[in-house]
């Protein structure tokens, strides 16, 4: 079933206000949670304000947080989230990266007491209309095992950089760490398909193309998904989001982040405060200025577009296309939404009201 915009923006944002979120912050919410299913990544969009919900039932998300500053310098800053949504507490920590950019050339913003802030490249892609590059980091729930382990240390930890190019789009790259995102199993097992090998082990350390299988015990894969094909690379990736997304800011790391599913309980013995998240905020003009510094992006665009292509490929992509154009037409047809995800929301609205379909 395909939705409008409009149509999941009004009903998000009535649920949002329906557990205490204010306008302004629900409709901030309601922004970012949708930017994901606009630009195809559907796992980290409507279908997971549910998640969002359970864990306030839990007690777990704050919908009246006082965000602050704790720690700053001219160019850096440690942000408590006051156990807020992600996808409010991120937005503001941004902004303040951003501002200490202005003034400083750079910022940089580490993030505690936090929540799951939706999809990376929102928040990255802040810094773009300013001249700016954008970087945007998260540590996650603990699904991941690092190479030749099988116990679940590491979240899916993403990264996304945005790159301002003059008449060229930007360079938005967002990914996970991981071989595959959790939310794209979640998507597996909505339509009951395999995953393939090299994404998930079983709890005994093996490759598995089961897409359960880490509800069985089982972990996702470092990008590569094993040693001879590079997952000490992805392991280290996601180690340094963790570090500096948490031990950089005071929140949780590694095993003791606290888990996105509501039926998980946090660890008892915490070793900071919620998720963590890290922003960076580079002036363009602090190294070059930025007209020209544009002008060669948009040529090192053109020329990686025009690259020689292998046989069955049309063209290169630059990271940040496909999304980029599924935005343009999704707007335009709407979203399409599984059938699980539909009863899902209708159910929700059942509880709080709110009418879905």
């Amino acid at each position: 079933m395909t939705f409008s915009y409009s149509q999941l923006f009004d009903f998000t944002n009535k649920i949002l206000q329906k557990i205490g979120c204010s306008e302004k912050e629900a409709f901030l919410a309601t922004e970012v949670l949708l930017a994901a299913d606009l630009r195809g990544v559907d796992s980290h969009g409507v279908a997971r304000l549910s998640g969002y919900i359970r864990l306030w039932e839990k007690g777990r998300i704050n919908p009246k947080p006082n965000i602050r500053i704790i720690h700053e310098t001219p160019s850096t800053a440690v942000v408590d989230g006051d156990g807020g949504l992600g996808l409010v507490v991120a937005p503001y920590a941004m902004q303040v990266a951003i501002e200490k950019a202005k003034n400083a050339g750079t910022g940089w913003v580490s993030v505690k007491h936090s929540n799951h802030y939706g999809i990376a490249g929102y928040h990255a892609m802040m810094a773009l209309e300013h001249d700016m590059i954008g970087i945007s980091l998260t540590n996650a729930s603990p699904l991941v095992s690092p190479t030749f382990s099988k116990e679940r240390l590491l979240g899916t930890n993403p990264i996304s950089v945005a790159i301002p190019a003059d008449k060229q789009p930007p360079f938005v790259a967002d990914m996970a760490t991981t071989t595959a995102a959790n939310g794209k199993l979640e998507i597996l097992q909505r339509k009951n398909l395999d995953a393939p090998l090299g994404w998930v082990q079983d709890k005994e350390g093996n490759q598995t193309t089961d897409s359960n299988g880490v509800k069985k015990g089982g972990a996702l894969l470092p990008l590569g998904g094993d040693r001879e094909h590079g997952s000490h690379k992805g392991y280290a990736l996601g180690a340094i989001v963790d570090i500096f997304s948490a031990v950089l800011s005071g929140a949780n790391y590694g095993p003791w982040v606290p888990p996105f599913v509501a039926f998980l309980d946090p660890d008892p013995n915490p070793v900071g405060e919620g998720i963590g998240h890290f922003f960076g905020a580079m002036r363009v003009d602090a190294f070059r200025p930025a007209e020209e510094f544009k002008a060669h992006m948009d040529n090192w665009i053109s020329r990686f577009r025009n690259a020689a292509t292998t046989p069955g490929n049309e063209k290169v992509l630059i990271p940040g296309d496909p999304e980029r154009e599924l935005e343009k037409e999704r707007k335009i047809n709407g979203i399409p939404l599984l059938k699980p995800v539909v009863e899902d929301l209708t159910s929700l609205g059942e509880k709080f009201g709110v009418k879905f379909n």
